[in-house]
């Protein structure tokens, strides 16, 4: 009889067991068909050949292809929303900047939850947000920016690649601390752009580093008179950052990772962070972000999702200060 009323206590302690075990033993047998990675951008960019260099080591590190689909539009968030809603088994992750999850939900509507529905894996990079010069300003440097915007109110019209992008909000912080009249011109995407720069549609833009800026700018088509970054870039070290212009709130950069369906298991997730770590560390990819002017960042799922929550809270505060609106 003590046997037979021991078997509801057996069974208890077995299912604690299997339950304590699982997570584990599916992060063991993980991966074991080819992982999805969907980048929230265009093709030919920087976020895209990043996201494929890390998905070639992947591949080898981890014994599976992965396959990367470009899923771009609204600022990240059509491609993050895919990730979003996705089966949260570890087989379909995004790249794209953090913007899909600390701005974009601020300045219009977005599909998904941002603090559930997705899972920072791990940061990889931080894109420094550049201010260049085109060939229809005259100035030299982002003091000639302020002080020609004083003097011909609305002279200076200044680019980005979206409204309620990085670009914007740093032009919105620039234009709070100085007083300045600057006139916003917003494009859809950073191609036309870049082209309506060269052929000096406006005087100045905001945009983030990538080869063919450099390109451009070494040819004498471009000039960088400012730059958000935490330090001066080494490639352009006559360039101050906008905390040394005496603009902190607009010493903004774009940070990009990895990222997960909301409710995939930590084991998985933990497992996906030390592989891309590793392959972060792998000198081809390391060269690859830094020729394009990228700064390869690292770290823990759980140091990526502390920051993203601060970059979120800042974010909310400057869009509300500001009155940014996408919509």
């Amino acid at each position: 009889m003590a046997a037979i009323r021991s078997l509801p206590l057996l069974a208890a302690a077995l299912a604690a067991t299997f339950t304590l075990t699982a997570p584990a033993m599916a992060a063991d047998a993980y991966p074991s068909k080819p992982i999805r990675m969907i980048v929230a951008y265009p093709t030919g960019g920087i976020s895209d050949a990043v996201a494929r260099a890390l998905g070639e080591k992947l591949s080898l590190q981890m014994g599976t292809s992965v396959v990367v689909e470009n899923k771009a539009g609204a600022g990240g968030s059509i491609g993050i929303d895919a990730v979003a809603k996705a089966a949260p088994d570890g087989y379909t992750l995004g790249f794209a900047s953090t913007s899909p999850l600390t701005l974009n939900p601020h300045v219009g509507r977005v599909n998904y939850d941002p603090q559930h529905d997705l899972a920072p894996v791990m940061s990889v990079m931080y894109s420094p947000v550049l201010v260049v010069a085109t060939p229809a300003f005259a100035g030299k440097t982002f003091q000639d920016v302020i002080g020609q915007a004083r003097a011909k109110p609305g002279s200076v019209r200044w680019a980005t690649s979206g409204l309620g992008t990085v670009g914007h909000v740093m032009l919105e912080q620039v234009k709070a601390k100085s007083k300045a009249d600057v006139t916003l011109i917003p494009y859809k995407g950073a191609g036309q752009q870049m082209n309506d720069a060269l052929g000096g549609q406006f005087e100045v833009m905001s945009t983030n580093a990538s080869p063919m800026l450099t390109q451009h700018m070494q040819a004498g088509r471009l000039r960088a008179i400012a730059v958000g970054a935490p330090k001066r870039l080494e490639a352009l070290p006559n360039v101050p950052t906008f905390d040394e212009l005496g603009y902190p709130k607009a010493n903004l950069t774009s940070t990009f990772g990895i990222f997960a369906p909301g409710k995939t298991p930590a084991a998985i997730v933990n497992k996906l962070n030390a592989e891309l770590n590793k392959a972060l560390a792998e000198p081809e990819v390391r060269d690859r972000l830094l020729r394009g002017g990228e700064v390869p960042t690292g770290g823990t799922a759980a140091q990526f999702a502390t920051a993203i929550r601060a970059e979120s809270a800042e974010n909310a505060r400057i869009v509300k200060e500001a009155g940014i609106r996408a919509d």
